[in-house]
């Protein structure tokens, strides 16, 4: 791959190490996985990642919008694409051309894919996290809907979505039995039943069915206690240095002053990039092997980091995660979670892989 511009900010992406979290996470399972590629392969870069993750030989690929799903087709993938987000009916004919199978739970999203003919779809079913799919409980809708797809050709899967499997397993262990309890009542049971996310996979609860969806854990983000390889890292480079005094103030609305001498390095990265604003005062960064606090708010292009006396020149790189400060580490300290940290790198952070 050509080497992007590492003169400002970067990702560099460790494709090795994504592929190696892919095995481990089927070994667990025992089952094949439908990776979720959403969100540029959560910010990693989906072309990069769905070519290393071939290697695993998954079922499909999972995305969240008609976009990503003409993208990976676009890119060359011919396995399966399932699009987990609603479909609006209206948009039933683009779906089909992009040779997309959505994840149905509107009775008239499911009666504009049927009229369309026997394109492949699944059922999703709304077992407690109450955003999308048919309530398990709603006993008439459910009747309405079986009725509909009872002689579909296309009714291929059925799916739920589990809300706490990270926290809370006997909330996922009633889900699943939800979901089974209605996939038992069914007109007849379709090809594949899936529900299983990264935390129910690593939890062990035997939720793999016929595939896995895993996610965050591919990428690196610790999971109930399980640490995958480091996959991302967050990269900057020191722009400038200068010396403060006892009292001198840094950045915007003057958050943070000197309470001695200290040496200032502004790093090329802000929340322009997806750096969140929130890691002001509270985030670090490493410099030089060693570990430093983010001070001052974190603006558009820059990020201040008090690095003491340590001797710092322009040039130097500062890991902001994926080193001595983990992913999760920086996520907790900006207030948010692992997903969005990734999610949120804008595309002027050039993405650097390294190959298996």
């Amino acid at each position: 791959m050509l080497t992007p511009d590492t003169s400002r900010a970067w990702l560099d992406v460790d494709l090795g190490a994504l592929l190696a979290n892919a095995k481990a996470f089927q070994a667990l399972v025992g089952q094949p996985l439908l990776p979720m590629v959403k969100a540029n392969a959560y910010g990693l870069g989906v072309s990069a990642v769905v070519g290393a993750l071939e290697e695993v030989n998954p079922w499909g690929y999972g995305v969240a919008t008609l976009g990503e799903a003409e993208e990976l087709r676009g890119i060359g993938v011919t396995r399966p694409v399932l699009l987990f987000s609603p479909l609006v009916a209206d948009q039933a004919p683009r779906a089909l051309a992009a040779g997309v199978r959505p994840c149905l739970g509107d009775l008239a999203a499911i009666e504009a894919w049927l009229a369309l003919g026997p394109a492949p779809f699944h059922l999703d079913i709304d077992t407690g996290m109450r955003r999308s799919g048919v309530p398990w409980h709603d006993a008439a809708l459910v009747a309405k809907v079986f009725d509909l797809v009872r002689d579909a050709s296309g009714w291929e899967g059925v799916l739920t979505h589990f809300h706490s499997s990270e926290a809370d397993l006997e909330a996922t262990r009633r889900q699943w039995q939800r979901l089974t309890d209605l996939v038992a009542s069914a007109p007849r049971k379709p090809r594949f039943v899936h529900a299983a996310n990264s935390g129910a996979g690593v939890a062990g609860l035997g939720l793999a069915c016929d595939f896995a969806r895993p996610g965050i854990y591919l990428y690196g983000g610790q999971v109930a206690g399980h640490r995958p390889r480091t996959v991302a890292a967050l990269r900057a480079r020191v722009l400038a240095t200068r010396r403060v005094r006892p009292g001198d103030s840094v950045s915007y609305g003057a958050t943070w002053k000197a309470d001695r001498p200290a040496t200032i390095a502004t790093l090329g990265i802000g929340y322009g990039d997806g750096l969140p604003r929130h890691l002001g005062n509270c985030g670090q960064a490493e410099i030089g092997g060693a570990v430093h606090p983010i001070v001052g708010r974190v603006t558009m292009d820059l990020t201040m980091v008090n690095v003491d006396d340590q001797v710092v020149s322009c040039g130097d790189v500062a890991t902001l995660y994926g080193g001595l400060v983990s992913l999760d580490d920086q996520a907790r300290a900006a207030g948010t979670i692992s997903y969005e940290l990734l999610a949120s790198l804008l595309p002027r952070v050039a993405r650097r892989y390294r190959t298996p």
